[in-house]
């Protein structure tokens, strides 16, 4: 009789093999709605960041005020008429006195543009501020009948709970009259700025 050579897998194999890589998705797909999560935030955490640094540099290297307010529509009509999870723009304001209009004076361009934030994030602005501004100094400066960005808290489903690495799931931005921005990731600060997550 001739021998003949099997070609396939046994029941057992497969079963295993089923096994095996149900047990890595049920312990990867968690960790990596996780991570996808975190890494949403804190791209979002940094951008908004990242804008208040430029304008900062900007405003003391250009000697001139650089504004950042909420636009509605940042790429196509960028104005200061929107919210911060629309979109934002950093612009020079050479009007005088300041008055948050985009392009109502010479040399007023946008030096940055930021579309809508990501999906599944929500801001918690503080008094509903809409702009922050920068003096030719590099400090914080007011405008009349607006009220300036000091705090945001950016929040997904998940809330101000403890997350990877002992931090907190959300984020806490803040801008100090004298033009410091930062971001906090403590839980204990993040409550305590009263504003909670959305």
């Amino acid at each position: 009789m001739k021998k003949r050579t099997q070609q396939g897998f046994t029941l057992y194999e497969l079963l295993i093999t089923f096994l095996i890589v149900g047990v890595v998705l049920s312990l990867g797909i968690p960790n990596m709605r996780a991570y996808t999560q975190n890494s949403r935030m804190t791209g979002t955490a940094n951008d908004l960041l990242s804008a208040f640094q430029l304008a900062r540099n900007e405003s003391a290297r250009a000697k001139s005020n650089i504004a950042i307010c909420a636009s509605a529509d940042p790429f196509n009509a960028p104005a200061c008429d929107g919210t911060w999870d629309q979109g934002y723009i950093v612009y020079v304001e050479n009007s005088d006195p300041p008055d948050l209009t985009v392009g109502d004076a010479a040399n007023e361009t946008v030096l940055r543009a930021h579309g809508p934030i990501a999906e599944g994030v929500q801001f918690n602005v503080r008094d509903g501020a809409t702009y922050f501004m920068y003096a030719s100094t590099g400090l914080g400066r007011s405008v009349a009948g607006a009220t300036a960005l000091s705090q945001v808290v950016m929040c997904d489903e998940r809330g101000n709970v403890i997350g990877a690495g002992g931090s907190s799931a959300a984020r806490l931005f803040v801008a100090t009259p004298l033009g410091r921005a930062t971001i906090v990731r403590e839980v204990d600060q993040i409550a305590a700025s009263g504003l909670g997550c959305p």
